[in-house]
């Protein structure tokens, strides 16, 4: 296999300073020697007095265009193949059609993708590297040509095959007896043969085409009649003051049946994700409706739940009775995601009916206890803060289970009372086990009471400190209660500063009238 030169000499043609300057220092990034021209008449003299490996050129330039200039530099390299890339922003049909009439080799649209840009250059390192050495002798390129793997075939300008490595006899089956003075059509397609033989005539009267020193993907003829796909690259030497044409080949079988089955596993992947999406909005839509009901809208409560992922494991309700006492929950399931998510729904549906019943804090705490303790997973479990006020009686119960500590503020914002977590979260032990007995309170007027997950408090900024307590104690001191919320929020957004809370985070803000 021919070596990749690590070297070329480029010749860079551009009316555009800038574009030429900024491609002089790209192509020397890469290692190679740079030649400048301004206009197609400067680039045709610098060609001939340099003779450059490669010539990149631009269309539109004053003087002599692009295309002028590469049909004359075509012209000067009869014996030598030097490829023309052209750089333009002219991108339609008809633009890239003249340009390739023109003799050029290669065409790359402005602003250039220099990625693509820089794979091309290897492309065309690899096709000059391998010209190069069959420049020589085509003795010597049999020489090396038997010891690669890739099949190397040398044929005249008729298309008789004039030599073939040892990788032929094992790509197509043939002998090199069999292959030698016999037409390179006997190993391809049929529909290939004719689309061969009429491209060799155009190329040998005119030097039309474009295929010589780069790579395409075609379909081969092995002896045993059946058809297989191959990378083609051809280069063209003189020998002799004869044209011969060299052509590598390389079967591709075990690639495409590779990306065949990598094209097979992304539409089944692609198929997973679409209906772990769809199942995923479905879920979204029902937790939506669990989420939202009527109570969250009660003229006491003020309320946010930020999701860490798609899914909250953290969840808020509200509700009265019809005797009129209020009820607020806030709960926190193990993780978050959709399986937290999924293990607080039975939290609510009990909590909304229990309270639509008016029961108590009690019996609420032992009803979610139960069911969660007989139905969550060992591991898995919800802390909770539930609190129910009689508005009349200004007379109010809090139970306090594994969540942060729950506050109540005065109308100054100064802290009236803290309601400790003195309990375990729901579902770790049985009822017998469980400590169910809230804590009674009064308040004053225009008390607020504020309950969170630990989410707000341990949520960090860029520094890495968490929110904590003082977070919240801070937003509200010295401010009027119906301000508190809000202030709270925006205390945690520019605590945050941009950053995303790692857990869910939940706030709730209960007027006490």
């Amino acid at each position: 296999m021919s070596q990749v030169m690590n070297k070329m000499k480029v010749l860079a043609v551009d009316d555009n300073r800038t574009n030429l300057h900024i491609l002089q220092v790209f192509l020397k990034k890469l290692g190679h020697d740079v030649i400048l021209a301004e206009n197609g008449e400067e680039a045709v003299r610098r060609f001939e007095a340099d003779a450059p490996d490669l010539v990149l050129l631009d269309i539109m330039m004053p003087i002599m265009d692009g295309f002028e200039a590469a049909r004359r530099i075509k012209g000067m390299t009869r014996e030598r193949w030097t490829p023309i890339i052209f750089l333009s922003a002219l991108n339609r049909d008809e633009n890239l059609v003249e340009g390739l009439d023109a003799g050029a080799d290669d065409y790359l649209t402005k602003p250039i993708n220099f990625v693509v840009l820089e794979a091309k250059l290897r492309s065309v390192q690899r096709s000059l590297g391998m010209q190069q050495e069959s420049i020589d002798s085509l003795r010597r390129v049999q020489t090396i040509s038997d010891n690669v793997l890739d099949t190397i075939i040398t044929v005249d300008e008729k298309g008789i095959i004039a030599s073939v490595n040892r990788s032929a006899v094992r790509t197509f089956g043939w002998s090199v007896s069999e292959l030698i003075g016999q037409n390179v059509k006997m190993l391809m397609p049929e529909s290939y043969g004719s689309e061969h033989e009429n491209y060799m005539a155009r190329y040998t009267a005119k030097g039309l085409g474009t295929v010589i020193g780069a790579e395409r993907e075609v379909e081969a003829l092995h002896k045993d009649g059946h058809h297989f796909p191959v990378t083609l690259g051809i280069s063209e030497i003189i020998l002799d003051n004869k044209r011969m044409f060299i052509g590598v080949i390389r079967d591709i079988s075990d690639r495409k049946i590779a990306e065949q089955k990598l094209h097979e596993n992304a539409r089944l992947l692609q198929a997973y994700y679409d209906q772990t999406q769809n199942e995923q909005h479905l879920a979204m839509r029902l937790m939506e409706k669990q989420l939202h009901r009527h109570g969250l809208t009660d003229e006491r409560l003020k309320y946010k739940v930020i999701a860490a992922e798609s899914f909250s494991g953290d969840i808020v309700a509200a509700s009265r009775s019809p005797e009129g006492r209020f009820y607020a929950l806030l709960a926190d399931a193990t993780g978050h995601g959709l399986t937290a998510a999924i293990s607080a729904l039975p939290v609510l549906a009990i909590f909304y009916r229990l309270a639509r019943r008016n029961h108590t804090v009690r019996d609420i705490i032992l009803e979610l206890n139960q069911q969660l303790k007989e139905s969550m997973p060992v591991g898995r479990f919800v802390a909770a803060t539930l609190v129910c006020l009689d508005e009349e009686a200004r007379t109010g119960e809090i139970w306090v289970g594994g969540t942060p500590e729950a506050f109540m503020f005065d109308r100054w914002g100064r802290t009236e009372k803290v309601f400790a977590p003195a309990n375990l979260p729901l579902g770790i032990v049985n009822n017998e086990e469980m400590d169910c007995q809230p804590v009674n309170f009064t308040w004053s007027a225009e008390s607020q009471i504020v309950l969170c997950s630990d989410g707000l408090l341990e949520a960090r900024n860029r520094e890495g400190a968490q929110f904590e307590v003082a977070g919240i104690t801070n937003a509200v001191a010295n401010t009027s209660p119906s301000a508190r919320f809000e202030q709270i929020d925006a205390a945690l957004t520019k605590h945050l500063d941009g950053m995303l809370a790692t857990d869910d985070v939940s706030l709730m803000v209960i007027d006490c009238p």
